[in-house]
């Protein structure tokens, strides 16, 4: 029998800063223009898909296009809903001889790359700061990367290329401390077994007494939500103490570019003018 989840996704209230570009290019000849009204049309359309457009660049040769999502929202959705409604779109201004190629991409970016969230893991034991210097010694063997997950390639489909990264942590509850050394070693040893399980590879993760640090490549079909929760599951469950994380988590993409690098590409490429966000935690 599958024991009941002690996290779902209703009562998460989770932190998230989720960021990708897609780029789609035309089956032949080029894209035709699409009038300003259409692309605000669809702007108010991707919002109820859970994809908010920050910035955009549309040439004849290539659409290129940077959304912040909500965590429910997979790679795979965020391509199926973005080519979809361009489509639908240029149908509608009178273009339904356009088509996009089969191949597409589409790449997480953030604030960070993906050189500063492995330092960032890295180095959690060393800037803790532990007095107990024995304590931190045990601790530093339950931060480990793994090599063969390079998280510069991306992710092959039919459809097209995905580079999918996401930094995850998890936080105890109450703040709770773990600190013998069996529990932090089934953390340890848990996240890269749930990988194997739901598809996604580990290239980094650090155990801390009150906090996980995860750098992954995911499963492009699930999203960063989905991710989430399989680990705060399947971690309560293997350590037997109930529901040890606060029902939250950070969750946040990252790439070998960031936001600056994709901003001045869409500055060098003479874009329409930068849509930027409107707040909050997307």
């Amino acid at each position: 029998m599958t024991p009941k989840p002690l996290y779902n996704a209703r009562d998460q209230t989770p932190a998230y800063q989720l960021r990708y570009t897609w780029c789609g290019w035309p089956s032949h000849d080029s894209f035709e223009e699409l009038p300003a009204g259409i692309w605000d049309s669809l702007t108010s359309d991707w919002e109820g898909d859970g994809l908010r457009r920050l910035e955009r660049t549309a040439h004849g040769d290539h659409i290129l296009l940077t959304f912040s999502t909500t965590p429910a929202v997979s790679p795979v959705l965020l391509a199926k809903k973005t080519k979809g409604r361009l489509q639908h779109a240029f149908g509608e201004a009178g273009f339904p001889s356009v088509q996009f190629s089969r191949k597409l991409a589409v790449r997480s970016v953030g604030d960070n790359t993906t050189r500063a969230v492995h330092h960032y893991i890295d180095s959690q034991v060393e800037t803790a700061g532990f007095v107990d210097s024995s304590f931190a010694e045990i601790l530093s063997q339950f931060t480990t990367t793994d090599d063969s997950v390079d998280l510069s390639q991306p992710s092959e489909s039919n459809s097209g290329r995905y580079w999918y990264n996401l930094h995850l942590v998890l936080v105890t509850e109450g703040r709770y401390r773990l600190v013998d050394e069996s529990a932090l070693r089934i953390l340890h040893e848990g996240v890269p077994k749930i990988a194997a399980k739901k598809g996604f590879r580990v290239a980094a993760v650090s155990v801390m007494p009150d906090h996980l640090n995860v750098a992954l490549r995911g499963s492009i079909e699930q999203s960063p939500e989905e991710i989430a929760l399989a680990c705060q599951n399947n971690l309560a469950f293997m350590v037997n103490r109930g529901p040890i994380w606060r029902p939250g988590y950070y969750v946040g993409t990252f790439g070998e570019y960031d936001m600056d690098a994709i901003r001045h590409l869409v500055r060098a490429q003479s874009a329409s003018p930068v849509t930027q966000g409107h707040g909050g935690r997307r």
